[in-house]
């Protein structure tokens, strides 16, 4: 992604809805009918990257945290990085987690959504996931990471789709931060932590209803 984002954009995750209660065992995050109609219109790849995503969440469902997160990083790191104008012929498109695994593709945006709403699927708190935007120093550009809190204050964990090996924030030198999001609000990037908390705002948040809105369709 290029260009850097606009501050009201940034807000859109405080208002997420992705706040269901810790469940007692793996949820059904893909049905078998949605995989059988994946099957039929995009064919037995498609439709095996979704079996693999569900069995992934079963894998990883009593798994301890380290390793959830080094599970679901890998599985969506294998997609390829293609860019929104050429996957969608859309300047900046969203892509549910589904939608990534039919490509096989993604931007950054897409990786992090994908690796958040796993990583609550298989029980991790919304309270230790970050989406954060950074600079990518060699790349001269925006980029988004998804960042990891084990407890609060603690420098976090980064995962990443350009570098894949998760590591702690001060070793992410080519990283700059800027904003990190959640469903608690927009901070400030400072000192590759959370920052300062900013104001929400309602402004900017039509990608994210939109995604939303796919996610209750089952897209």
């Amino acid at each position: 992604m290029s260009g850097y984002p606009k501050l009201a954009f940034l807000v859109l995750f405080s208002l997420v809805s992705l706040t269901w209660a810790v469940p007692k065992k793996a949820p059904q995050i893909i049905s078998s009918a949605e995989i059988a109609k994946v099957n039929a219109e995009n064919g037995f790849l498609a439709a095996r990257r979704l079996e693999a995503w569900q069995e992934l969440v079963n894998k990883a469902f009593k798994k301890p945290e380290r390793l959830k997160l080094i599970l679901v990083n890998d599985f969506f790191n294998r997609s390829k990085f293609v860019s929104d104008i050429k996957n969608w012929k859309k300047k900046d498109y969203w892509a549910t987690p589904k939608e990534l695994l039919i490509k096989d593709a993604g931007d950054c945006e897409d990786y992090v959504i994908a690796k958040f709403i796993t990583l609550k699927a298989v029980g991790i708190d919304k309270e230790k996931l970050y989406l954060s935007y950074v600079k990518a120093v060699r790349l001269k550009q925006s980029h988004m990471v998804l960042t990891y809190f084990k407890r609060p204050g603690k420098v976090p964990l980064v995962l990443d789709n350009l570098n894949k090996r998760i590591l702690k924030a001060t070793k992410r030198k080519d990283l700059i931060p800027i904003y990190s999001f959640n469903g608690d609000g927009l901070w400030l990037a400072k000192q590759r932590g959370k920052g300062r908390k900013l104001k929400d705002s309602a402004q900017g948040i039509e990608k994210w209803q939109n995604l939303q809105q796919k996610l209750s369709r089952g897209n």
